[in-house]
């Protein structure tokens, strides 16, 4: 399979790495120091395309691979407002977009124990919770993809719950999304019910960016071929 990188930082060497070992080739790799090669011209050489870059690009990067009608694998964060948009430009193109907070395939996992747990505690509102999230300082966005997904994980159980705030929460309608960035720090994530009598705590560590860079190959690998806008759930069969 032929592989565009539309993004060659950490992530992009990492996702390289990987893809090469799994027998891939990588046919574009465009980072800061190559923009101009961000084309459709050269991403229609692609079977693929997997776009790891930051919010403010992220927008324009889906859409040129969309009208390159190369399927497009995306990891950024903080672009989401326009995810709407990207879904219906993809659909109306006939194109194939996967989009994932994460790759990771333990933290889709992780996603999935969270989404359960928030259904076991939602009758016990004596449990107050609130989720805690760490990254290297280099990450631009605060609170990570990761974070948003888990709280709207838990929003969806807990009814007493409005909204996530990333900020100490004004009253008990918040969900409290604390987001530290500290180096070195692949990114920890950790929800922690507590009341008067005892804490309940689940937590996802990364060691490194394999588990990221194997989930966005094993993303390429699922997309290539397809049409439609899917996510890690359909990939993992979660």
């Amino acid at each position: 399979m032929k592989i565009a990188l539309i993004g060659y930082g950490k992530m992009g060497h990492a996702i390289e790495e990987i893809a090469l070992q799994r027998g891939h080739e990588i046919v574009l790799k465009v980072g800061i120091e190559n923009i101009q090669d961000n084309t459709i011209e050269n991403i229609k050489k692609a079977d693929v395309a997997i776009e790891f870059t930051g919010p403010d690009v992220a927008f324009e990067n889906v859409l040129r691979c969309l009208n390159a009608g190369v399927p497009v694998v995306s990891g950024s964060t903080g672009w989401l407002q326009r995810f709407e948009e990207a879904k219906t430009h993809c659909i109306k193109n006939n194109g194939a977009l996967l989009y994932a907070s994460n790759f990771s395939v333990g933290v889709n996992i992780f996603f999935a124990i969270n989404k359960r747990l928030a259904e076991l505690m939602a009758p016990h509102k004596e449990y107050d919770v609130k989720l805690t999230e760490v990254h290297h300082t280099q990450k631009k966005d605060a609170p990570s993809g990761t974070a948003i997904t888990l709280a709207e994980g838990i929003l969806q159980s807990l009814e007493h719950k409005k909204k996530w705030v990333n900020e100490p929460a004004a009253n008990k309608e918040e969900l409290e999304i604390i987001s530290e960035r500290i180096d070195p720090a692949p990114g920890t994530h950790w929800i922690t019910y507590s009341s008067e009598i005892d804490d309940i705590e689940i937590k996802h560590t990364a060691h490194n960016r394999k588990g990221f860079a194997t989930g966005a190959v094993l993303a390429a690998e699922f997309l290539a071929n397809k049409k439609g806008v899917y996510g890690m759930k359909d990939v993992l069969g979660l």
